[in-house]
C-alpha cells in the first residue's frame, strides 16, 4: 500500500504545483509570444489594415480624378479656374478678402 503524505509534504507538493502553475501563467501572459504580445500584434495589424484601406480609397479617388482629367473638359476647366484662377476671355475675376484678412 502507498504511504500517506504528511502535512508538511502535502504543503510542499501543493506549493510546488502552485509555483509551477504561476510560472506557466506568467510565461503565457508575458512571455515572448504571450497573450499580451499577441494582443499588441493584433492591435498593430488592425491599425495597418485601416491604413491600407484608407490608402486604397485614396488611390481609387486619384484614379477617378485622372480619368476625369483625361476625358472631361468641363472638369479640366473647373480645376483650372479653382486652382489656378484662370478666366475666359472677356471675363472679369473679382477677389474678395475674407473677414479674417480685413481685421489684420
Amino acid at each position: 500500500m502507498g504511504r500517506t503524505l504528511t502535512r508538511k509534504e502535502a504543503f510542499t507538493f501543493t506549493s510546488l504545483g502552485f509555483f509551477f502553475f504561476l510560472l506557466m501563467a506568467l510565461w503565457l501572459g508575458f512571455g515572448e509570444r504571450g497573450f499580451i504580445h499577441l494582443y499588441g500584434m493584433e492591435k498593430e495589424r488592425q491599425d495597418f489594415a485601416q491604413k491600407i484601406q484608407k490608402l486604397e480609397q485614396e488611390n481609387m479617388d486619384l484614379l477617378e480624378e485622372i480619368n476625369r482629367l483625361r476625358s472631361d473638359r468641363q472638369y479640366i476647366e473647373s480645376q483650372g479656374r479653382r486652382e489656378l484662377g484662370l478666366v475666359k476671355e472677356g471675363e472679369i475675376l473679382y477677389r474678395f478678402k475674407k473677414e479674417k484678412e480685413l481685421k489684420e
